[in-house]
C-alpha cells in the first residue's frame, strides 16, 4: 500500500476507500480478511450442532465467542 501525505483530516477518510469497480478491491478484501484471520482466529467446534431454540443457539454462539476472547486475552498476557 503506498504512503500518502494528507494535508487535512477529511482527506484521510477518502484515502481509505476504494470504488466498487476498482480492480484492486478483491485483493484488498482478501488481504484484510487474511490479516484478521491471523490476528483474531475464530474457532468453532467442527460438526453439525442442533439446537432446540434460537435462544439455545445464541447461548452456544456466545459461549464460543467468550472462549475465543478469553483465549486471545491469555495470548496477549502470555506474549
Amino acid at each position: 500500500m503506498p504512503i500518502r501525505k494528507l494535508r487535512a483530516l477529511p482527506d484521510h477518510d477518502q484515502s481509505l476507500w476504494l470504488a466498487p469497480d476498482d480492480p484492486r478491491l478483491p485483493a484488498t478484501i482478501k488481504a484484510v480478511w487474511s490479516l484478521s484471520a491471523r490476528l483474531c482466529p475464530q474457532r468453532f467446534p467442527p460438526g453439525v450442532h442442533k439446537h432446540r431454540s434460537i435462544e439455545e443457539l445464541n447461548c452456544q454462539t456466545e459461549a464460543w465467542e467468550r472462549d475465543t476472547i478469553a483465549r486471545q486475552a491469555s495470548n496477549v498476557l502470555d506474549g
